[in-house]
């Protein structure tokens, strides 16, 4: 019987791989997003399309539920979904600051809930969180995205105890740079770096052009489905996966330099 594999926020990017790549290799695939219209990947034998907005608990009970009916098992859940906000976290409004949280994490704890009855019923399961680089180490401007990320890392790992008893293991996939559409639709501003009246606005053009200097260096959203791959089929108990040469480098230089300097050198990277 072939596993089935639900992966949230499907319509582009290392979702959307991510449900080709599963699904080339015979998974049945639940793929969900806010509007099923959005699917860039066609028809791809044993892929159903859910609609699921991970903010809206009766949109995740209701593709959990439908999906476990269509499917009758689910064997892997990847929490995939999530957006960047970048700026000045003091220019950031309350509704800014409650939306990436409710994306980035309450979407995460909302699907995670709905799907672990199931497996615990069956003694058995693999969650995986798509945390970043950013869950393992802080840039300027990113503090919100960066609370949500870091979060999500501390649960995950907690959550890999909690669950072993019940035969569930819990999977970090943590991305740095990839070429998608993160930096364009996926991306907030809490401030704008063209206002004038913003005191950040210098450092907000440094940060931004950073990153953009950096694009050459991003893996293609298919070599980050092939680590997810990896974590749902490999048979360890391994909890973090780092995805991409940019996260393994530069993590690999944290691991190996002083805090102060390495925070130093971050600094200067990004025009500090």
């Amino acid at each position: 019987m072939a596993q089935t594999v639900f992966i949230t926020g499907t319509s582009t990017g290392i979702g959307a791989a991510a449900v080709r790549l599963f699904a080339a290799h015979g998974w049945q695939v639940a793929a969900t997003m806010r509007n099923p219209a959005d699917a860039k990947f066609g028809d791809l034998p044993g892929v159903r399309l859910y609609a699921l907005d991970v903010t809206d608990a009766a949109s995740v009970q209701e593709a959990v539920a439908q999906a476990q009916h269509d499917f009758g098992q689910l064997d892997v859940l990847v929490n995939n979904a999530g957006y960047g906000l970048v700026g000045p976290f003091e220019t950031a409004t309350t509704a800014q600051i409650q939306q990436q949280f409710a994306t980035n994490m309450f979407g995460v704890f909302a699907v995670t809930q709905a799907v672990l009855p199931a497996l615990r019923a069956q003694h058995s399961g693999i969650i995986i969180n798509i945390t970043s680089v950013g869950g393992r180490t802080g840039f300027p401007m990113n503090s919100l995205y960066h609370a949500t990320k870091f979060g999500l890392d501390g649960f995950s790992e907690s959550l890999w105890y909690e669950l072993a008893p019940f035969g569930i293991q819990v999977k970090v996939v943590a991305p740095g740079g990839v070429a998608t559409d993160f930096a364009t639709r996926s991306l907030h501003l809490t401030a704008s770096p063209d206002d004038a009246a913003n005191p950040y606005a210098g450092q907000m053009r440094a940060v931004l052009d950073a990153f953009s200097g950096r694009a050459g260096n991003a893996s293609q959203p298919e070599q980050i489905a092939e680590v997810i791959y990896q974590a749902a089929t490999d048979g360890s108990s391994q909890l973090r996966y780092i995805a991409g040469a940019d996260a393994q480098s530069l993590l690999a230089t944290k691991a190996q330099m002083p805090e102060a300097d390495f925070m130093q050198m971050i600094q200067k990277s990004f025009g500090g």
